[in-house]
């Protein structure tokens, strides 16, 4: 089978090689997009693909670091009034719209304030539809953001809202010009106008995307000179991930992102370290990443599906926790890409350890006990539980399943399309599926917010609804001070997998397969794509 698989990548790449002339140029970076890139417009920025592009062509007010910290970008300073409700930004003065046919002399102009109060009320305009809109949903209204003068905007939230400035440094909130949206109308997802630090040379839809240096970009580094460092950005569309891995073994790509799963054996040792073979010949870079996977369980129990179910049972749920040995699932069938979920359901990648947390780990006779005490002891009474995964997780939904088995609960595997299960989710008609979350923002409340009652589905996908989780929710909310806040996220996490309403897996690594040519290129723990310092010798 082996032999067989080597012999259909080198067809494809021999395929590849004759119907594609690759010409690299000097100092470019250059990656592979399997899953497309559907628009360059920020208001739509609601995938990776697209916010990896975006971020190469605008700015925000505010920037989040490698260390997760909030950072001035476009803002150079604020001010957050004692209210916690008005946020006060002072702009920088000396940033610059890439050059455009849509200003006159085609010489991009000077960015203000209004373009900030345009960008963002843009994305609260319905005429718009952004698949961003629901960022500002419930905490601010389009006629509470103002511009004081050219060089301070003003926003009034409509009540306390400590995670504001993570939402502000989402790919949502990019800053446009509004003379392009207005020339270019439905075509600006193909003719961006921002002020980062590349700009769109071409883009054939489905076959490349080029990105050259913005010569007049504003940032520098610590030693003065101007930022980037790259030439350009080169993006190729390839659908095929064996492609990919080939055209990086060329030196054809600067860096791969995760790697198909039939090379992992190839590359990683079952503990997630190159292979001895390669070391020297690429560079392995490991990061937390702000995603949990999961598994969901419905907990609505006024629903006619949950009150049929043995799942509304809470020993029941706690027994499926403890009979998965995650350890070994992250060894053998993920090769150490990930850390095993025993602690909370808020990843790694956000510390919040003012009071420990106490998940589960791997106890089969602890489980066996607590079937035995949901009323099925070794799984007698029950009949076969349906666990609902896409294609990309059929193997880890199949381990789980044998595992729970093995204690004696029967599970029903079915494998579904992406788009079927997150209808079924979001109409509450998954009873037990699987589940991913990616952070929109750095901060905890964004985990905690899919377990709140009054949040529909999404993110609410469990239809967990607990009184006192609701509480401290609502405090957490007002509450400005740092440790104060980092033990009231530890409580509501302690009730969530107290409760068990969800089966936490891993907390997800970013993992990139990285040239030996490449400096200056480093993951972070929301897995956007920062080239502003990377090099390519």
């Amino acid at each position: 089978m082996r032999i067989q698989f080597i012999g259909i990548l080198f067809f494809l790449l021999l395929t590849y090689s004759c119907s594609t002339k690759h010409v690299k140029h000097e100092n470019f970076f250059y990656y592979n997009e399997a899953s497309g890139i559907a628009t360059l417009d920020p208001a739509f920025a609601k995938n990776q693909s697209i916010m990896w592009a975006v971020h190469q062509l605008y700015n925000t007010l505010v920037e989040v670091d490698s260390q997760l910290n909030i950072r001035p970008s476009l803002a150079k300073s604020w001010q957050v009034d004692s209210s916690a409700k008005e946020y006060t930004f002072n702009l920088r003065t000396d940033v610059f719209f890439h050059d455009s046919e849509v200003f006159p002399g085609k010489r991009g102009r000077k960015m203000i304030a209004s373009d900030v109060v345009f960008s963002l009320k843009r994305i609260m305009d319905s005429t718009t539809a952004s698949s961003g809109a629901w960022i500002f949903s419930e905490k601010l209204k389009s006629e509470n953001v103002k511009a004081l003068n050219d060089s301070t905007i003003q926003i009034k939230l409509e009540r306390p809202f400590p995670a504001f400035l993570g939402v502000l440094s989402m790919q949502y909130c990019s800053v446009v010009a509004p003379e392009a949206v207005q020339f270019f109308g439905k075509n600006f997802r193909r003719n961006p106008v921002g002020t980062g630090p590349f700009q769109l040379a071409f883009w054939e839809e489905g076959q490349a995307l080029v990105l050259h240096k913005n010569k007049h970009y504003w940032e520098k580094d610590k030693k003065g000179v101007s930022l980037p460092y790259l030439a350009g950005i080169q993006v190729s569309f390839f659908d095929s991930k064996a492609t990919e891995f080939l055209l990086f073994r060329q030196n054809k790509l600067s860096f791969i992102n995760d790697i198909d799963a039939a090379f992992k054996d190839d590359l990683l040792s079952k503990s997630g370290s190159l292979k001895k073979d390669w070391i020297g010949k690429l560079q392995l870079n490991k990061h937390a990443y702000l995603n949990i996977e999961y598994f969901g369980i419905l907990a609505d129990t006024t629903l006619e599906l949950v009150k049929h179910s043995p799942l509304k049972n809470k020993w029941l749920r706690q027994a499926i926790n403890y009979a998965i040995p995650r350890q070994e699932l992250m060894m053998y069938v993920r090769n150490g890409i990930g850390i095993p979920a025993e602690k909370g359901f808020i990843p790694n990648g956000l510390p919040v350890d003012s009071i420990p947390i106490l998940g589960y780990t791997y106890q089969p006779e602890k489980a066996a006990k607590l079937l035995r005490d949901a009323g099925y002891p070794g799984g007698k009474g029950l009949s076969k539980i349906p666990m609902i995964t896409v294609p990309a997780y059929a193997d880890i939904a199949s381990y789980v399943a044998k595992q729970l088995e093995l204690i004696g609960i029967p599970i029903q595997v079915e494998v579904v399309q992406k788009a079927s299960l997150l209808e079924q989710t979001a109409k509450s008609k998954a009873l037990f599926f699987r589940g991913s979350w990616i952070a929109d923002y750095p901060d905890p409340e964004n985990y905690m917010s899919l377990f709140y009652s009054k949040n529909p589905a999404p993110p609410n996908y469990t239809r967990y609804s607990n009184k006192q989780f609701d509480r401290l929710y609502e405090e957490v909310l007002k509450e400005t001070d740092v440790s104060k806040k980092k033990v009231l996220y530890r409580k509501m996490d302690q009730l969530v997998i107290d409760e068990a309403v969800v089966v936490p897996l891993w907390y997800d690594e970013v993992i990139h397969f990285v040239q030996n040519n490449v400096t200056g290129f480093y993951p972070n723990a929301l897995n956007l794509l920062e080239l502003r310092h990377t090099q390519v010798k």
